[in-house]
């Protein structure tokens, strides 16, 4: 018999008869029964079930109401009558505070007891006490010192002093593991002298718990020392200063919590008693456990997955797989404490199962991690590196979208079996109940809805991507066009939107979140957003046809009706910027712009229109001006610029001021400029050497030409 049954007491029972409504008449009435009662009883209560249920049995036949329907309202409403029903069902408040309260009770009474009973004798209790405590002392402290003496001894030795890990060893196991167990049977004899009383059982309680907390501290302490090498030294130096206190607090309190529930124990101190104090000491051992523990998992994460480089680059997969448990190994003994601690505090009736379902939920977790590193080197991008640089994106795309969906399954099997292990199956309560179904209805219409609107994201997105990528090793003509750099950007950001806004939509609706008149008011701001804004949306039709027309590209040099002209450096849906050439930024609304002169399309033409005196020879005036575009074809800083050969048009028109001779050169766009000045300077140099060419000059004063010198 354990000490649960002990505190429910053999001769308490606890009734409950309900009625023909089903509500308790009394839960909390207890009864003393004899042993003839305990015979009697459930005959009397076979007879009133009888009774019972022949007077309910006319009332068989009456027609039976159809049920309510059990959720409306989408997820939310699946959810929020799950949690109605649970809060029906919990009865926690009736067992298990009942239990405590009763507990409690019989503990107070039974020191009531010991304190009248021993009230004449605590003068010899107190002596008895300090006897056996100053025995456990004594020879503990005896031990330890002839401990601490022979490991400074051999410190000295050279086989010793050669291997520090040894001479820790022999630190922690002569001073305080031998010296731990020596204690305890020394005051145990000790104790045979004595008669039996509570200061006897107090003090045996204490000098147990104390060696047991010094005996586990030192060996744990003895395992940390042998990792204390290489690169685990600095991990195996944090532990061995702040892990001993709490690790003896941690045994010592454990023990007292074993100790108190022996049959001795409680003979002496009451069932009651001995059990509430096991419970707090074990509920403050469990506490400190797992505030090490949490405290802990950093230098212990050190100690699992450090290990040399030459096994780290041997073995990557074996060294992945450490890394991930020494992320995750606290969190199944926190699962162990927190299932320690339930059973403690006796809200578990079943504990061995629920010992065994921790278990088994700890080595799920981590096949499940185990698996999902496997999948991952499975899925890596090695795989896939040898495709054609086209269809690469798009296959890593499917291996990204196979991951994602075998992560999915993965999470929904772990649910699954988890669920199974704690006697709940997901799937089971989906397919046969109402709430299930509706709850699992909403979450797949959720998560197909995000779904199809991540794989929609990820396919245009990459296309977006991979439009505006310049070619690898291709030519310039191959790159990417203003036009696609500038429309691209815009396109990417509102497919974005739009499917953000989709698909808010509709996981509201899924969520039972009326949206009709989100869409309403939607509509209606909308519209009076859109009659309050008519220059704006015309700026923003205007832009949006410029853009799509491709009249204007970032990088163009373009003159606006409107006077402004410069570089278009960047360009949104209703605004173009512009830096002029003095550096001067203008920002023109396109609902402004009526015409405009783009001089950065395809190419350009250096046009050059020369006037001569009629006394010039025309043929040597045509031959320098080839002579000054040759030099510009093979000036290598130039010659760039071109697209064509100098084209010399001859003699395009007379005039009173003499003859104009027109040629031009075919150039890239903004290349005229610089053509058009090495062109003027090379052709003045060239007619400065020749007499018989001159440039006509013009005086407006007398509107006649200069005089021709003799």
């Amino acid at each position: 018999m354990n000490n649960r049954d002990k505190c429910r007491g053999s001769a308490n029972l606890q009734v409950k008869i309900h009625s023909t409504t089903g509500v308790p008449i009394n839960r909390a009435t207890r009864i003393v029964f004899s042993s003839p009662a305990k015979i009697l009883l459930p005959l009397l209560f076979l007879l009133l079930t009888s009774t019972l249920q022949a007077a309910e049995a006319p009332a068989a036949d009456a027609p039976v109401e159809e049920p309510a329907p059990l959720v409306q309202g989408g997820l939310l409403g699946a959810i929020s009558t799950g949690i109605d029903d649970v809060q029906k069902k919990l009865d926690l408040d009736e067992h298990l505070l009942d239990t405590w309260r009763l507990r409690t009770d019989r503990a107070a009474s039974e020191v009531d007891k010991l304190i009248n009973r021993h009230a004449h004798s605590a003068l010899d209790l107190a002596t008895d006490f300090i006897l056996l405590s100053v025995c456990w002392m004594a020879a503990f402290l005896l031990a330890h010192f002839l401990g601490r003496f022979i490991v400074a001894r051999s410190g000295h030795r050279r086989f010793v002093r050669e291997r520090p890990r040894l001479h820790n060893l022999l630190g922690y196991i002569l001073p305080f593991t031998l010296p731990a167990i020596i204690a305890l049977p020394v005051t145990l004899y000790a104790s045979h002298s004595l008669d039996a009383s509570i200061a006897r059982a107090i003090g045996m309680s204490l000098a147990y718990a104390t060696s047991s907390g010094i005996f586990s501290t030192s060996v744990i302490m003895c395992v940390i020392t042998l990792f204390d090498s290489g690169h685990k030294r600095a991990a195996v130096t944090v532990l061995r200063r702040y892990a001993p206190r709490p690790l003896f607090m941690i045994g010592f309190l454990a023990a007292l919590s074993d100790a108190l529930t022996s049959p001795q124990i409680a003979r002496q101190l009451g069932t009651n008693f001995t059990a509430s104090l096991a419970v707090v000491a074990g509920l403050f051992a469990t506490l400190s456990f797992a505030v090490l523990v949490v405290r802990m998992r950093r230098p212990v994460a050190h100690l699992i997955r450090n290990r040399p480089l030459a096994q780290r680059l041997q073995h990557r997969g074996v060294q992945e797989s450490l890394r991930l448990f020494s992320a995750l190994w606290y969190l199944p003994i926190l699962l162990m404490i927190l299932v320690s601690a339930v059973h403690l505090i006796g809200a578990g009736e079943e504990s061995q199962k629920a010992l065994q379902n921790a278990l088994l939920t700890t080595v799920l977790l981590i096949a499940t991690v185990f698996l999902s590193t496997v999948m991952q080197h499975l899925f890596k991008p090695a795989a896939a590196a040898t495709a054609a640089p086209r269809l690469r994106p798009y296959k890593e795309l499917l291996r990204n979208l196979g991951h994602a969906v075998v992560r999915i399954v993965m999470a929904i099997a772990f649910i699954e079996l988890l669920g199974r292990i704690w006697g709940v199956s997901m799937l089971e309560f989906a397919a046969s109940n109402s709430m299930g179904r509706a709850i699992s209805d909403s979450l797949s219409s959720i998560g197909l809805i995000l779904l199809v609107t991540w794989l929609l994201w990820v396919v245009l997105d990459t296309a977006i991507q991979e439009a505006l990528k310049p070619s690898v090793g291709k030519r310039a003509s191959r790159q990417p066009s203003t036009r696609v750099l500038t429309i691209l950007p815009m396109l990417r950001n509102a497919i974005k939107i739009i499917l953000l806004v989709i698909c808010t939509i509709t996981t509201m609706a899924n969520l039972g979140i009326n949206v009709a008149p989100l869409l309403a008011g939607a509509g209606v701001v909308g519209l009076a957003i859109g009659f309050g804004s008519q220059q704006l949306v015309q700026d923003v039709i205007t832009g949006l046809f410029i853009l799509i027309e491709d009249t204007i590209a970032i990088g163009d040099w373009v003159v606006l009706d409107s006077g402004h002209a410069g570089t278009v450096e960047s360009l949104t849906i209703r605004t173009l910027r512009l830096r002029d050439g003095k550096g001067f930024v203008h920002s023109v609304p396109f609902g402004q712009i009526k015409a405009v002169t783009n001089q950065s399309r395809q190419f350009a033409y250096a046009f050059f229109s020369v006037q001569f005196t009629y006394d010039s020879d025309i043929d040597t005036a045509l031959d320098l001006i080839r002579q000054a575009g040759q030099s510009i074809v093979e000036d290598v800083m130039l010659k760039h610029n071109l697209q064509g050969p100098l084209q010399v048009f001859g003699v395009d028109k007379m005039d009173l001021n003499g003859i104009v001779l027109t040629s031009q050169f075919r150039t890239v766009s903004g290349g005229q400029y610089g053509v058009g000045r090495a062109f003027n300077e090379r052709l003045k140099k060239l007619v400065d050497q020749h007499d018989n060419v001159r440039f006509a000059q013009y005086y407006p004063a007398l509107g006649l030409p200069a005089p021709t010198p003799t």
